[in-house]
């Protein structure tokens, strides 16, 4: 390069460096803070400057920003529902930036009258304004709100949200469906990091493994932008932590319970701590939470099969009884450090860990046969008995009991910073990781085979019998202890810019363009022994070794049902299996190679997003986000169930491209309709994608996963209307509709021959023989899938009602989703026609009651949906159905003091049994029931 050149780059940049400065001194900036009298934060808040038309809308802290303002003086002017209208004189400087404080008082205007908000309304206000300002199509919880009702976890919370219906696991909500589509179709977040799975399988994020009181705001976004990872179909679940408010805070919470079902108590506590400190430029947030629950249920199980005349019966039948006890503890800290005015740094870490303590007893009647008369008709049954104790060993850990220890960590740096009165930027770095771990994990089964059955004939409650049968004709069949560990890890780093870019004079615009990187790790290491009594006469019989009988009449899944007699936790516990002088071990690889796994998935994604007003009433989105994938998973090849023949390793690539646009029309103040035309995906679940094949000859069983596996991607419409009550309420209604390519499904092949496995598998050993017929199981994709449905919603205030009626509120929403699935084949290879997709529940509905004053609160509230489909089966007769659901909760409280309430919570008052099906509503293939749950504590808040 020679010496001209180098000098004109050099004057050039200096030009460009001296034009942009000069470009910025002629500008300025406003930045503040919005809160209540209280010196809580106000997310949602509108403010405008006059005159003009530059307006901006506060942050999940309250925190907000007007870039590129020209100088002069002008009036803030701020709007929040539930509040009053605030306004104050700024005088901007060229190149200088103004710190605002903003105060607004409580009480919204109705008919010439200020009416003052309680608790409820003011977090139903705080959800409500975020709702109603945010470009995408969403719903918002508060913690306030979440404190309303009786829910312990979020998993509890989210199901009073539109579209939403939860599944359940052990009496609390755990999976989350969003507007039907199934919990892998959605994603959750903590601050927008994402939260990896515990769970060994599947990338589904436990939602009751999160309490409820740990989270400022819960986000539930139903359509994306460009700056939100892609992989939310459904929607995205974002939490959003506790950060430090503007003032000293601290708020205890203290509260006991009874579990009616087992006759036990639980035990909440939960305290939190803020305040700031150097000249309010460092804040701080403490918080912590502890559950401790013990209670149970009770579950009769069924599996339905059809003979070669058409006769449907029962051949395997459990009665269940499960003891449980769940602790749940969560800290959580937050730190933000001002480093001047245009920068601040942000820190938050949150541990959760619960323990799932479990003794299940089991009895079982398997290998059941039919006995035929003359005409095939069935007049009796043959069947295998088996009575099976869960448990673990006898130490601190376990206390004789199943142990399932799981742990969820987040923590991330974030910083903000205003590079000049035009630009700002945004980073965060974060580190989170999920573990499942299972240690010492035991059972004891004894069996006798050969009994006559008695069937009671209830198919939603089914019964078998044998006749002179006791302790001493039981014998052993096993003793078994496993290991099960599961890590997920996630490393996330990602960086935004913004700055001001509009095309039409006088209306705002502005550029937004960012990176990500998700670099994920998921590693399943299980392990399974079998333990042989070297005396086998020590053990012979159910009858030689202690025992407990569960014999009351008190079984909620039906009082006939009696679980019996069975081999006792603690002698189980007690067990000294590693004494090779009373137990020989062995390990049986069936059990665990083929469920072994590691996986790496990278993903680096880009976007680009445009904000811009097409005028005073109507603004715009569009852009688009790109997303590389790279996987490396390894699986094990297995034969003859215990045999590993190796490893199979497989690495993929592949981009996806998702364009993005969405409108929003103020057509008034308060009424706003919106659009979106957006696009998503959703990966396969890990073990699906594992290149493993596992054969079982004993069961011709095959079991293989499948790397070809594509992403699931959707094409989305939403149109949605909202109208806003200036005395905080809600009336909204909408319809979306979504077209799901290669959406994913299980494929059983009950005819799979020698000739199947040979052009699936070329290069494996082929287990099957000539003439023989072995079950096939492997996740494929389907051709496509549409869903669309309709919600609306009411919450309102009746505060238009004479007298202690308008102390009244109403919240109410319904939700109707419908799908149709192509490309989904049956056992014989033809296509199923009429297929819907699995957990798209076609009504969904929520509502209730409320009555509140300065001192006293109430709520009725009532949760509904019908029955879908949960899970595929090789033909109509072997799908499985969701059972539907009618939940009851009822909670109180009353100010004692100012800062001090007592609370009274009353859960599953219909007492409502997590129930399955198959093909018909009368065949009952799971009913686990709980009964009601009740709380009383005390709850302190003192804000300064």
């Amino acid at each position: 390069m020679n010496t001209s050149t180098s000098n004109r780059k050099i004057f050039f940049t200096f030009c460009f460096l001296l034009f942009v400065t000069f470009s910025f001194a002629q500008k300025g900036l406003i930045t503040g803070n919005i809160m209540d009298a209280q010196k809580l934060s106000l997310p949602g808040a509108t403010l405008k400057l006059t005159p003009g038309n530059q307006y901006t809308i506060s942050d999940v802290r309250g925190k907000f920003e007007l870039l590129n303002v020209p100088a002069g003086t002008y009036k803030l002017e701020a709007t929040y529902i539930g509040y009053q209208n605030f306004s104050q004189e700024v005088t901007v400087q060229a190149g200088q930036v103004i710190s605002v404080e903003m105060i607004m008082k409580e009480g919204s205007l109705n008919m010439n009258e200020v009416v003052v908000m309680g608790d409820r309304l003011k977090g139903q206000a705080k959800a409500l304004n975020q709702q109603r300002n945010n470009e995408n199509i969403s719903n918002i919880i508060s913690s306030d709100q979440v404190g309303r009702f009786p829910d312990a976890n979020i998993g509890d919370a989210l199901k009073r949200v539109p579209g939403i219906t939860m599944q359940n696991d052990q009496g609390e909500a755990r999976n989350i469906i969003i507007r039907g589509l199934a919990p892998e179709l959605n994603s959750v977040t903590m601050n927008g990091d994402r939260i990896p799975s515990a769970e060994g399988d599947n990338r589904r994020v436990q939602m009751d493994l999160i309490p409820s009181d740990m989270i400022s705001t819960i986000e539930v976004n139903k359509t994306l932008t460009p700056d939100m990872d892609a992989d939310a179909i459904g929607g995205s679940v974002n939490l959003v932590t506790r950060a430090a408010p503007n003032g000293q805070r601290i708020s205890a919470t203290l509260s006991s319970g009874f579990n009616p079902i087992r006759g036990k108590a639980l035990y909440t506590g939960g305290f939190l701590y803020a305040n700031r400190f150097a000249k309010n430029s460092i804040g701080m947030v403490l918080g912590g939470s502890y559950n401790n629950n013990s209670y149970g249920s009770d579950d009769v199980e069924a599996s339905w099969a059809k003979d070669d005349f058409g006769n449907v019966y029962i051949n395997e039948s459990d009665v269940r009884k499960y003891d449980v006890q769940r602790i749940r503890r969560s800290l959580s800290a937050a730190f933000d450090f001002k480093l001047g005015q245009n920068h601040t740094i942000t820190a938050n870490a949150m541990y959760n860990w619960r323990d799932d303590r479990e003794n299940r007893y089991r009895l079982r009647i398997d290998n059941i046969e039919p006995v035929y008369d003359n005409n095939d008709k069935i007049t009796g049954f043959e069947g295998r008995i088996g009575r099976q104790t869960k448990g673990g060993i006898d130490n601190s850990r376990n206390k004789n009991t199943r142990l399932e220890d799981q742990r969820v960590q987040n923590y991330s740096v974030k910083g903000d910073h205003l590079l000049g009165p035009k630009v700002d930027l945004d980073w965060s770095v974060s580190y989170s990781t999920a573990s499942e771990d299972r240690p010492n994990e035991r059972y004891i089964d004894f069996r006798k085979s050969g009994n006559a059955l008695t069937y009671n004939g209830d198919s939603r409650s089914p019964m078998f019998t044998a006749a002179s049968l006791d302790a001493s004709s039981i014998g052993l069949n096993e003793i078994s202890e496993n290991h099960d560990f599961t890590k997920e890890t996630e490393f996330g780093a990602k960086v935004n810019v913004r700055f001001p870019f509009s095309v039409i004079a006088d209306q705002k615009g502005r550029i937004r363009v960012g990176g990500r990187l998700r670099l994920k790790t998921k590693d399943r290491d299980n392990i399974f022994y079998e333990y042989s009594p070297v005396n086998e006469d020590d053990f012979a019989t159910l009858g030689t070794n202690p025992t407990v009988n569960w014999n009351d009449g008190n079984f909620q899944a039906g009082s006939h049902l009696v679980p019996g007699l069975f081999a006792s936790n603690k002698f189980l516990g007690g067990l000294n299996l590693s004494n090779t002088s009373i137990f020989e071990s062995a390990t049986v690889p069936s059990e665990f190679l083929g469920v072994n796994y590691n996986a790496k998935e990278n993903i680096v994604a880009g976007y680009v997003r445009w904000d811009q007003d097409l005028n005073e009433k109507i603004s715009m989105i569009l852009g688009a986000r790109l997303e590389n994938t790279s996987i490396d998973y390894t699986g094990n090849l297995i034969e003859d169930e215990e045999e590993l023949t190796g490893q199979r390793t497989v690495k993929n690539n592949y981009l996806n491209v998702m364009p993005n646009l969405s409108f929003k029309y103020n057509a008034t103040e308060n009424l706003i309709l919106r659009a979106a035309a957006t696009t998503a995906l959703a990966r396969p679940n890990y073990y699906a994608l594992a290149p493993y094949i596992s054969t079982i000859p004993g069961d011709r069983e095959i079991r293989a996963g499948n790397p070809d596996l594509k992403a699931t991607y959707s094409y989305n419409f939403d149109l949605m209307a909202e109208n806003y009550f200036e005395s905080v309420g809600l009336i909204s209604g909408g319809a979306f509709y979504k077209n799901l390519k290669n959406f994913i499904y299980t494929y059983r092949n009950q005819q799979y021959g020698s000739a199947d496995f040979a052009a699936d598998f070329p290069n494996t050993a082929n287990p099957v023989a000539a003439g023989e017929q072995w079950d096939f199981f492997q996740s494929r994709n389907g051709e496509s899938v549409n869903v669309f449905g309709f919600e609306v919603a009411f919450q309102r205030q009746l505060d238009f009602l004479p007298g202690f009626l308008k102390n009244f509120g109403i919240y109410t929403n319904y939700t109707f989703t419908k799908s149709f699935a192509n490309g989904v084949y049956n056992e014989d290879g033809d296509v199923r026609s009429d297929v819907t997709l699995p957990g798209t529940a076609p009504h969904m509905f929520n509502a209730s009651l409320s009555w509140e004053d300065k001192r006293f609160s109430a709520r009725l509230s009532a949760n509904y949906t019908a029955a879908y489909l949960d899970a595929l089966g090789g033909s109509d007769f072997d799908d499985i159905y969701y059972d539907k659901q009618f939940f009851l909760d009822a909670n109180a409280a009353y100010k004692i003091t100012k800062n001090l309430r007592v609370f009274a919570e009353a859960n599953n008052l219909t007492n409502q049994p997590l129930r399955y099906y198959q093909s018909i509503s009368s065949r009952t293939v799971q009913a686990e029931y709980y009964r009601p749950r009740f709380n009383l504590g005390l709850k302190f808040d003192l804000t300064k």
